[in-house]
């Protein structure tokens, strides 16, 4: 059985996107997400991801592929990773098809999705991918016996 007083703090995703209509969806298509718990901050731009990101500590990053005034990712991941954020980064686009998509490991890129393949499982997903946080024991094998 698992205490509140047992359970890491939520894991903290910072969001950045240039629409706020986005930021809602991604809300409401987590709000079933218990475990882990996910608390989900917003940015506008780059620029605000920047300061977010001098301030506090965050897990994961899902980061719009265009942000103004940059081009894609390929401005926008290096800048990131230029304040020397090491965490996981996943390129959110409604379309991830272009070539350009396979470089996304060169620019600092865990690894990139559509907006519409996100939902509560994938954020789980992706967060026991790659955000290391404590694994409830229920979900563990006891391999003891």
């Amino acid at each position: 059985m698992i205490t509140e007083t047992g359970r890491r703090n939520a894991v903290k995703v910072l969001f950045v996107d240039d629409e706020f209509i986005e930021f809602r969806a991604l809300k409401k298509k987590i709000a079933d997400l218990s475990e882990p718990a996910v608390e989900v901050e917003y940015s506008p731009s780059i620029g605000d991801a920047l300061e977010k990101i001098r301030l506090e500590r965050f897990d994961l990053i899902l980061l719009d592929n265009r942000l103004l005034p940059n081009a894609d990712f390929r401005e926008t991941v290096p800048e990131l990773r230029g304040i020397g954020y090491t965490g996981p980064i996943g390129v959110v686009s409604t379309d991830i098809s272009g070539g350009y998509f396979q470089e996304f490991p060169d620019y600092g890129v865990d690894f990139r999705i559509g907006k519409d393949e996100i939902d509560a499982q994938t954020l789980q997903h992706i967060i026991r991918e790659y955000v290391t946080y404590d694994v409830p024991d229920f979900w563990k094998d006891d391999y003891s016996i």
